[in-house]
């Protein structure tokens, strides 16, 4: 069995960067998956994420194995809540709310996802996800009812990552959030993926090339695209 967090961990030392496509099944009619099966396939995708903040649909599994059966990419899931679990991905990201005080999305959550996950043969990746201000409200922010952390306050959102890694969570997702306005600042990136070992993911606000790029450059190990990718069928043209 090839596991994924290893390859990631593999990835990261020899610097070779990732890049996930994020689909939100919200967002997403069976129809019209076919389309957007061709898109990933065209673009330099390593991974993709499935999942979203309110998704309560019942059309998930559909969703993924209907993606399985056509991309040969790790899929896994990133999940707002434990309705959100299904056994035909690969992996999921176990996602603790590092940015906010919110119990449910602390530990509730994931206690609740336990006897769910252990019918289930999913890579359990212990993800820390830190949400931060990105210039509007962000349906992240708006579900799980917290704030996210302040863009200017680079030293605190570190010193939140590091408190993560302690905790013992095996990535850091620093998070602008779904439609943000603003990316994550590249010096606060910078500054976080000099001072943790573990890798980095980065998303939100994210809707060129140029900024993919601009946050490799500046550490991230993994770079999350979802809506950009979502509305321009050019996007890596």
């Amino acid at each position: 069995m090839v596991h994924i967090y290893n390859q990631i961990v593999s990835a990261k030392l020899a610097n070779k960067k990732l890049l996930a496509i994020l689909i939100d099944p919200d967002k997403v009619l069976m129809e019209h998956v076919s389309v957007l099966i061709q898109k990933i396939k065209l673009s330099p995708a390593t991974h993709i994420l499935v999942g979203g903040s309110s998704f309560e649909g019942l059309h998930l599994d559909e969703l993924i194995v209907e993606l399985k059966t056509k991309i040969e990419l790790p899929i896994l899931l990133f999940p707002g809540n434990p309705s959100q679990i299904s056994d035909k991905a690969d992996g999921i990201l176990f996602l603790t709310l590092l940015s906010g005080r919110n119990p449910d999305y602390l530990i509730e959550h994931q206690v609740n996802a336990v006897p769910i996950l252990k019918k289930t043969a999913l890579e359990v990746i212990s993800t820390g996800y830190i949400l931060i201000e990105s210039g509007s409200e962000t349906a992240v922010e708006r579900v799980s009812k917290t704030k996210p952390l302040d863009r200017t306050n680079a030293n605190y959102v570190l010193q939140t990552a590091q408190a993560g890694e302690y905790i013992g969570n095996k990535l850091m997702y620093l998070e602008a959030g779904s439609g943000a306005k603003l990316a994550v600042p590249t010096e606060m990136i910078a500054l976080v993926s000099q001072n943790i070992q573990i890798p980095v993911i980065v998303g939100g606000g994210i809707r060129s090339k140029k900024e993919i790029e601009a946050a490799f450059d500046a550490g991230a190990d993994m770079v999350v695209i979802g809506t950009a990718f979502e509305n321009d069928s050019n996007f890596f043209d």
